[in-house]
């Protein structure tokens, strides 16, 4: 569960973002304050998501991050772009600009989320993605493979395929914790679900995968060590 604080003025900023929330399966608000001043200091040292307006009443939003300690994970929610490079030099997490949709919204929630179970240690190795305007929730160890799709990353489990607007190349980096491998600049592999590897392709439940020359070397390298 993500627990998250709103600083925001505007009632239908906050209204949005309770909505956005409220759809959202592992999120729950603990508070919406109109000035960062108003905020109890031990409450926001239980959060671990703030939503951040940059133009509020007495104190600018990034003046106020900065008397905090310890500060949690921080999303900048603001109609102005010009304080991005600002925000992003505070290493804050993401920034929003008004108007933002849902899927934005989902994207960047999604990534802090995936992000916290990968340095969980006792996590149950599960990943969440966005997509169909749905939020699904997937065991690492039931995808077999992903495939590069023009803009597009296409999900593979036995009992389910989910196409994902996002590169391959950010999964690649994403998965380096897990026994995945990229075979082709298409597929990266789950090689938990190998069946065989015969001449250029892989063979899992039934389908056979292409391995590409440039990769060839590499993925039968990580194959060995993978079964030392």
């Amino acid at each position: 569960m993500i627990n998250c604080i709103i600083l925001e003025d505007e009632l239908a900023a906050q209204e949005v973002l309770l909505h956005y929330i409220e759809k959202t399966p592992f999120m729950s608000c603990l508070g919406v304050y109109e000035s960062g001043l108003d905020i109890p200091l031990n409450l926001l040292q239980e959060t671990d998501l703030l939503f951040l307006d940059i133009q509020l009443p007495e104190l600018n939003g990034l003046s106020f991050i900065k008397t905090i300690e310890n500060p949690p994970k921080i999303i900048v929610t603001s109609a102005y772009s010009q304080y991005a490079i600002e925000a992003f030099e505070l290493a804050l997490f993401d920034y929003l600009v008004k108007p933002f949709s849902y899927e934005r919204f989902c994207k960047s929630i999604i990534r802090l989320k995936n992000d916290s179970i990968q340095k969980d240690k006792n996590n149950n190795q599960a990943l969440f993605i966005y997509a169909d305007k749905t939020i699904y929730q997937i065991k690492i160890n039931h995808i077999h493979y992903l495939k590069a799709e023009v803009d597009y990353v296409r999900f593979v489990t036995k009992h389910k395929q989910l196409l994902v607007y996002d590169s391959l190349y950010h999964w690649k980096e994403k998965l380096e914790p897990y026994p995945f491998i990229q075979i082709h600049r298409s597929y990266i592999i789950n090689i938990q679900h190998i069946d065989k590897v015969y001449a250029n392709q892989v063979y899992m439940y039934g389908q056979r995968l292409p391995i590409g020359k440039t990769f060839r070397n590499y993925f039968l390298e990580k194959l060995k060590s993978f079964s030392e």
